[in-house]
């Protein structure tokens, strides 16, 4: 068995980007009309599992509360991060849960991983949430030192500790990085300036092994995927969904979908006046100044 083993907990999220949001008459999000993909944020935390199963080997399992078609943002993560096993948590009850409530739910399906973890990765927020809660929430519910923020960690496997650097910001006016230690298990919430390095012939040589593997393994992710629900986590009703949320949504805003402000034009390479006409006008755009 793998001497680290980590898990991710991911999120499907509505594609903001697409610009086509649907929304129902009550000013919900329409999830049936609207484009959702792996979250920017969990596809982050992602590469956070995927350097410890370069690094060291580790053994990584991924879990998502959602319905039955948030098994595509399962594939897309097992495709960054080469994952051992995927856990799909989906049950009609889940449905209205606040952050303490999707805590609760990850909390058990955590634990129906193979064994014990060491590490648990979470995004730094979802774009459609923006609290930022659940993951310090998990962590609070499964017991585990949470680490939030981190930018760059390591792990001391003789120790059993985790080394790592925390972007913080002092009263929004400036960042410093501070490093912490803790032995394992931790939770690690990973900043969004987050990026993997593999700067040793082993370490690209692991890469190059374990990006091949997870090529072939998300062709066949329905393999790696096991689904639960409430009955099968053993959560108690009260405790997740609406009846375990205590949060109360006083208004519901629609996000205005943005107006396009640039515009393109094409242009014939070849021709000697056009290119002297576009460098003409960004002569003008920088205001007369002269690139040496």
């Amino acid at each position: 068995m793998p001497d680290l083993k980590v898990a991710v907990i991911i999120k499907l999220e509505p594609d903001f980007s697409e610009g086509n949001v649907s929304y129902n008459a009550d000013g919900t999000l329409n999830r049936a009309e609207t484009k959702s993909i792996l979250g920017p944020h969990s596809a982050i935390a992602c590469q956070a599992a995927f350097y410890a199963k370069v690094r060291f080997g580790a053994w990584v399992g991924v879990g998502t509360m959602g319905p039955p078609i948030a098994d595509a943002a399962l594939a897309q993560a097992q495709a960054i991060c080469d994952a051992d096993m995927l856990h799909l948590y989906s049950d009609r009850s889940f449905a209205g849960a606040d952050t303490l409530a999707t805590a609760e739910t990850l909390r058990a399906g955590i634990a129906k991983m193979d064994g014990k973890m060491d590490i648990v990765f979470s995004g730094h927020r979802a774009s459609d949430g923006e609290t930022g809660q659940t993951g310090p929430q998990t962590a609070w519910k499964l017991g585990f030192t949470f680490l939030g923020h981190v930018i760059d960690y390591d792990v001391d496997m003789d120790r059993r500790v985790v080394r790592a650097k925390r972007l913080v910001s002092l009263q929004g006016f400036y960042d410093i990085i501070e490093e912490v230690e803790a032995p394992l298990p931790v939770f690690i919430a990973i900043d969004p300036s987050y990026k993997p390095h593999f700067n040793t012939v082993s370490q690209r040589l692991a890469f190059e092994k374990y990006s091949q593997e997870a090529r072939t393994r998300v062709a066949n992710s329905k393999q790696y995927l096991k689904t639960f629900n409430a009955q099968e986590l053993g959560v108690d009703p009260k405790m997740v969904g609406l009846p375990g949320s205590p949060t109360i949504v006083y208004k519901v805003e629609k996000i205005p979908k943005a107006k396009a402000s640039r515009k393109a034009e094409v242009i014939d390479g070849s021709s000697r006046d056009e290119l002297r006409r576009v460098a003409a006008k960004i002569h003008e755009v920088l205001g007369g100044m002269v690139i040496k």
